[in-house]
């Protein structure tokens, strides 16, 4: 592991699976000075706003932390520790990315329950299959993991590992700095599945500003790719589920994706940012 550009100090996690629509990493903040403590939260709910994730570290396929060209992975650092959060020290300015990929995890839920998740979630592939092959009225099985990250702002200095193609499964990429793009201006975000743009999924932006909470929707177009507006105010999640169908597994149907990113503006005065 490299040390030259922070100090890592894990304590870590969490304690047995829960489903819910949102999965997502939450620091404390999302702007610090130099030598901050970083605290990270993995949260669960609906609509951006949930409680601590009741996992282990048993289910944690991947960890990683991204900064500037050096990419640590911190999977081998996690420990059976009782707690709910990896925390960590960044002693260098710059832009950094935390990442997240799960191990699979199952589930049956009934048809109405399954019908309506598929719904809520845009997955017209799926509700087609299950039309197409007479099992609309039928149960489903379902393997589903999560492939999430978190972008934090580490003093004034700006970097562009926010960009870097990672190596989660479901991959959410802005292609702009959230903390350099202007307030109101157009963020692009690129999806990709398996390396591969992801098109006509849908995507919901979430934004928190002081306990209040908006949401809009979108689809991604042919090239994974989709536009929103973004208030530089508060704190951001963009998500999304993907799904495929699963033929030759005897325990599961469905495998699903669940990817998140967030990134906010609020933090450390010392590293609030200026070009507004």
């Amino acid at each position: 592991m490299n040390y030259k550009s922070f100090l890592l100090i894990l304590v870590c996690l969490f304690t047995a699976p829960l489903l819910a629509h949102e999965f997502w990493l939450q620091p404390q903040q999302f702007l610090f000075s130099a030598g901050d403590e970083i605290n990270i939260r993995f949260q669960v709910g609906e609509k951006f706003a949930g409680n601590n994730w009741k996992g282990s570290y048993q289910k944690v396929k991947d960890i990683r932390l991204y900064y500037v060209d050096v990419t640590d992975d911190l999977s081998g650092a996690l420990t059976d520790d009782e707690g709910d959060s990896l925390q960590f020290s960044m002693f260098e300015e710059g832009t950094a990315m935390i990442t997240f990929n799960s191990i699979n995890s199952s589930i049956q839920l009934n048809a109405k329950e399954f019908n309506a998740y598929l719904e809520e979630d845009g997955l017209n592939g799926a509700i087609e299959y299950r039309k197409n092959h007479n099992e609309t009225d039928s149960s489903a099985n379902e393997l589903y993991q999560r492939s999430v990250k978190t972008i934090v702002q580490v003093g004034s200095k700006k970097t562009d590992v926010f960009k870097a193609q990672t190596n989660l499964p479901l991959d959410l990429i802005p292609q702009s700095n959230p903390y350099t793009i202007g307030n109101n201006q157009t963020m692009n975000m690129k999806v990709l599945f398996m390396g591969k743009p992801l098109a006509n999924v849908k995507m919901k932006t979430w934004q928190r500003i002081a306990g209040n909470i908006s949401d809009s929707s979108y689809i991604t177009n042919e090239k994974g790719e989709f536009s929103f507006p973004v208030n530089t105010a508060g704190e951001w999640m963009v998500s999304c589920v993907h799904m495929i169908r699963l033929d030759n597994n005897s325990d599961a149907q469905w495998q699903s994706y669940w990817g998140s990113v967030t990134w906010g503006y609020t933090g450390s005065a010392a590293s609030r940012l200026t070009s507004r």
